[in-house]
């Protein structure tokens, strides 16, 4: 089964490393990163969508990010 998760942060290394800490672990680059203002906080934001193949059933209950 294909699992997805949709990586946030704001524009700072910290969003590279959280990107770079899912492609260490399997997650693979689903589309392009997207980038936008989030005026309640006055900051750039990023997302980065991953998508990991994993030998399991679907459950609501999983947790995406220990996959």
């Amino acid at each position: 089964m294909k699992i997805y998760r949709l990586l946030t942060e704001d524009d700072t290394s910290k969003f590279c490393h959280k990107v770079t800490e899912a492609l260490s672990k399997g997650w693979e680059l689903y589309g392009n990163p997207t980038y936008a203002f989030d005026a309640s906080n006055g900051v750039m934001r990023c997302g980065q969508a991953v998508t990991k193949e994993v030998d399991a059933e679907y459950s609501p209950d999983m947790k995406l990010g220990a996959q």
